[in-house]
């Protein structure tokens, strides 16, 4: 996670984490994040990955960096904004600004390096700036499928890869589905028929591969 001066947690949209920014480079595209505190914000108390069960003792976004106090603040502002009526119009604008620059690349959101949908309401408002931007590529990891569901059209622009891992594992098909499922070595997961997206973050989306498993490493 980047480490934020207070000018720039003004943006909501960030550079990523060095995985992300390590796709971007390799690829040739340009990657955006938004993220908000991974389990809970700190500082409300808030529940913001309110599906995730055993996977909170091994979350990446809880450790090192990310447990900074200025990420942390960082985080907790992007989850308030989130929640504020400006959300969408602050996001679109970024973006508009973002894809009017000349280097004409391809660009890619990944919502949530950190945190998850925490309400179907949220969920909404992420669908709707994918609408207004058709040309920007938005991709998540969620545990919050179960109302996501059925209950939304998504956009073509909009990937969602559901995490194993969550309180309703039992409703992924994991066969038909795009899913993601934690792995322990590449000998496991190359058992297992998964496309690894360890090393780069956009092998997990369906503009990467057509392969409904998605193996990430431990770390």
């Amino acid at each position: 996670m980047e480490t934020l001066t207070k000018k720039e947690v003004k943006k909501l949209l960030g550079t990523g984490n060095s995985k992300l920014v390590k796709t971007g480079n390799e690829l040739g595209v340009k990657i955006f994040n938004f993220s908000i505190p991974a389990g809970n914000d700190k500082i409300t108390g808030k529940i913001t990955c309110p599906f995730a069960a055993e996977c909170l003792k091994l979350c990446y976004a809880k450790k090192g960096a990310y447990a900074w106090s200025n990420v942390q603040l960082a985080l907790h502002e992007r989850y308030t904004a989130s929640k504020e009526a400006d959300f969408i119009e602050r996001i679109d604008t970024e973006l508009i600004k973002e894809t009017n620059k000349k280097h004409k690349k391809q660009i890619y959101i990944r919502i949530h390096d950190s945190g998850d949908f925490y309400s179907p309401a949220y969920f909404a408002k992420w669908l709707e700036i994918a609408r207004l931007n058709p040309g920007v590529r938005f991709y998540a990891y969620t545990k919050s499928h179960s109302f996501i569901r059925g209950n939304f059209a998504i956009p073509e622009n909009f990937d969602l890869i559901f995490s194993l891992g969550s309180k309703n594992d039992e409703l992924i098909n994991q066969e038909t589905e795009r899913h993601s499922k934690i792995f322990y070595s590449m000998d496991e997961m190359n058992a297992a028929g998964y496309t690894d997206a360890s090393y780069l973050d956009l092998n997990a989306t369906k503009w990467f591969t057509g392969n409904n498993k998605i193996g990430l490493l431990i770390h």
